[in-house]
């Protein structure tokens, strides 16, 4: 038997069919009633719907015992949990304990669990503070107890170089591997990454010195077999060769042994015009080539297909040259030139950010 609606009820229901803003399932229940009142058959509204027999029998009668009122869900559920300030504060105290299983660090569902609340609010919670349980990084702290003169020669070369004088950051980038791929490469193609074969040959390996002339940006390199002090003396011979005579050079290097040899030391009595500043210790992220050796890291050696050591130097001196075609300097400054250089505050960094610790200063590259 078809039900009988009033124009009220009616064009209630129908606004409920249209509605973007109520519950899905209010909707549903008034187009059941609405295909009642047409006069369509069990079988359609199961069809359109859909939904089962004993669906349209329960809202058909309380339809019939209440009308619209009857359409109404009798159990609503719990009602929503608002995160509210103390709520915020009570997860971010847990999320600093231990987890109580001996795992090493939180899930947002695993901190729920504990906390009797839903894992979005914990997550909701996280990405305002800016926490990432998940992640880590590393640090290296230096024990360097000259760590604040030392950090402000060099840092004071980088903002007010001398004038009339050549500035270079030299490092040794070492035991750089000749990877050959034993499987063909896999190329590029919409949808689907690079695929390299798992298994490679490992024809041998080199050294790269490169210096990096921080007010120009060009970058001198050599590679060689073994990083000894010999090679460190040559290449430095090959800094100075590429000045003019007598022009004052500054070298800035980190603690390597190789550096701080007798044969350095004799090269230096030599050539009076060249002056080596050593970084603190443990403080790599002061020497500006590190950045181009990261660069050149993503750029050729980490994907680079090498048939032979000798291929692996060609193809590093072609990258600098192609480099030296349009070099950029590092620009470097203090993030807040009031505070107080320390070990305690600038020698505590991340391994592979070459940057400060947000006190002391940033670097970054640009034209």
């Amino acid at each position: 038997m078809a039900l009988t609606l009033t124009i009220d009820e009616r064009t209630e229901l129908e606004r409920r069919v249209r509605s973007l803003k109520i519950r899905s399932e209010d909707a549903r229940r008034a187009r059941v009633i609405l295909m009642l009142a047409d006069g369509a058959s069990y079988s359609t509204i199961e069809t359109t719907v859909p939904c089962y027999r004993d669906y349209i029998n329960r809202w058909r009668r309380r339809f019939l015992a209440d009308r619209l009122d009857g359409l109404r869900a009798r159990y609503r559920g719990q009602p929503p949990v608002v995160l509210t300030a103390k709520m915020e504060a009570r997860i971010l105290e847990k999320t600093r304990q231990a987890p109580p299983d001996g795992s090493t660090h939180w899930s947002t569902r695993k901190l729920a669990r504990v906390l009797g609340i839903h894992h979005n609010l914990v997550a909701k919670t996280w990405q305002r503070a800016g926490l990432q349980p998940h992640r880590f990084e590393r640090y290296m702290q230096s024990d360097d107890p000259d760590f604040e003169t030392k950090a402000a020669d060099v840092i004071g070369l980088y903002l007010n170089p001398p004038d009339h004088a050549a500035l270079f950051a030299v490092d040794e980038k070492t035991a750089i591997q000749a990877l050959d791929r034993l499987d063909p490469v896999l190329p590029l193609s919409p949808g689907r990454a690079e695929r390299h074969g798992f298994e490679y040959y490992r024809h041998g390996t080199l050294s790269l010195f490169a210096a990096l002339n921080t007010q120009s940006g060009e970058v001198l390199g050599q590679t060689v077999a073994r990083h000894t002090s010999a090679a460190f003396v040559d290449f430095l011979a090959e800094i100075v060769a590429r000045q003019p005579t007598g022009r004052a050079i500054h070298v800035i290097a980190d603690n390597l042994s190789t550096h701080k040899t007798q044969a350095v030391r004799t090269f230096l009595l030599a050539h009076p015009h060249v002056q080596i500043h050593f970084t603190p210790t443990y403080s790599s992220w002061l020497n500006q080539v590190e950045l181009w050796f990261a660069k050149i890291e993503r750029d050729l050696l980490a994907r680079g297909i090498f048939t032979s050591v000798a291929d692996l130097a060609r193809k590093i001196r072609r990258y600098i040259r192609h480099y030296n075609k349009a070099p950029k300097p590092i620009r470097w400054a203090y993030r807040n030139p009031a505070h107080r250089i320390s070990s305690t505050s600038g020698s505590t960094v991340h391994l592979g950010t070459i940057n400060g610790t947000g006190e002391l200063g940033a670097c970054r590259v640009g034209a």
